[in-house]
């Protein structure tokens, strides 16, 4: 049996290492006195001693690395308790169940490592999309104010519209303070739901009404699909649930098409759960992207473009408020062909 084999166990290299060393005393005794039990009864001694000692030595030293191995990967600061259990408590484990466990602690430390990445990216990337949604409005105000401070604010109609226009973007601003108010709220679970039985129709139809003058802008209609008209009562907060579908129908007049319709929909999906969905025939979005249109401040490239005043914080309160609720949001679309936002409502 080579020693080179890779799952070879201490009592497999022990009983080698006796081996080598009562056969070569055997046969020179046996070549010295003639007498086969001489070398035989040598052979036994001399194997039987050298096993034992040598498994004995060998599975001692291997299980106080074992040992060792177990405290770094379950702590590397480890109690005194902890320490007591790892030197003398730890049930003696064999080479091929050690290298399981390290193989699947690595592969933990592994998934840890990349989530870690995965979130040092995301924090990157929240502090740059914040600092630049926060620059834009600070520089188009500084802009205003030094214009005004360097002489126009002496004529009336320039200094006006300059306030106007700074105006707005501290109002920018405010909208965009308050929204990461509200999300920072939504994380730490400080949101209180004021649950109450209402028609869900009958609240789409309340921010149908809200927007039409912004659909109407874009020749859009909105519209309750036909088979979805019969009231559907939901238990939830009523007003929260209006903040999510004034920003899910806000988003589909922003990104769907100009003469264009936006559909609601509201189905029973089993006896305690309601389905709502908002459906646009827009632009879409492509599919790479879906994954990341509920976090903080992404937006396309294309949404960019259409939209230079959005933060792109909208989806993610969605989300979170939906969560609130412990249900569920979902996404899918279709580039050139539109996109469906879906969320679930409990009826009790």
């Amino acid at each position: 049996m080579p020693l080179s084999k890779p799952n070879i166990t201490p009592r497999q290299i022990a009983f080698i290492t006796a081996l080598l060393l009562a056969l070569p005393e055997s046969i020179f005794l046996l070549w010295l006195q003639h007498n086969w039990q001489w070398a035989l009864l040598a052979f036994t001694l001399v194997f039987g001693i050298s096993y034992w000692i040598i498994a004995t030595l060998l599975e001692e030293f291997i299980n106080r690395k074992i040992k060792l191995i177990y405290k770094f990967i379950h702590k590397t600061k480890a109690t005194k308790k902890e320490e007591t259990y790892y030197k003398y408590v730890l049930p003696a484990k064999t080479i091929e169940q050690v290298s399981q466990d390290v193989e699947e602690w690595a592969n933990e430390n592994e998934k840890e490592m990349q989530l870690l990445r995965q979130n040092e990216q995301f924090r990157r990337e929240f502090l740059q999309n914040l600092s630049h949604e926060f620059r834009t409005p600070i520089f188009a105000i500084q802009g205003y104010v030094e214009t005004l401070l360097d002489g126009a604010i002496n004529d009336a109609q320039v200094n006006r519209r300059y306030l106007e226009n700074a105006s707005r973007n501290i109002d920018r601003l405010t909208n965009l303070l308050n929204d990461l108010d509200q999300i920072s709220k939504l994380e730490r679970g400080e949101l209180v739901l004021a649950r109450q039985p209402f028609v869900i129709q009958e609240l789409v139809k309340e921010v149908f009404e809200s927007v039409g003058e912004k659909a109407q802008q874009q020749h859009m209609q909105c519209q309750i699909k036909k088979d979805a008209e019969s009231p559907l009562t939901v238990v939830a907060d009523k007003e929260k649930i209006r903040q999510v579908l004034l920003n899910l129908v806000e988003n589909a007049i922003k990104y769907g098409k100009t003469h264009g319709t936006i559909t609601a929909s509201m189905y029973r999906t089993d006896g305690q759960h309601v389905l709502v969905e908002i459906t646009d025939d827009g632009m879409g979005i492509p599919e790479k992207e879906l994954s990341r249109v509920f976090e903080r401040f992404y937006r396309t490239e294309e949404g960019r473009s259409r939209d230079g005043k959005g933060a792109g914080l909208g989806l993610a309160i969605c989300k979170h408020i939906i969560e609130a609720h412990g249900e569920t949001i979902h996404i899918r679309s279709t580039e050139q062909v539109g996109t469906t936002i879906g969320f679930t409502l409990s009826t009790k």
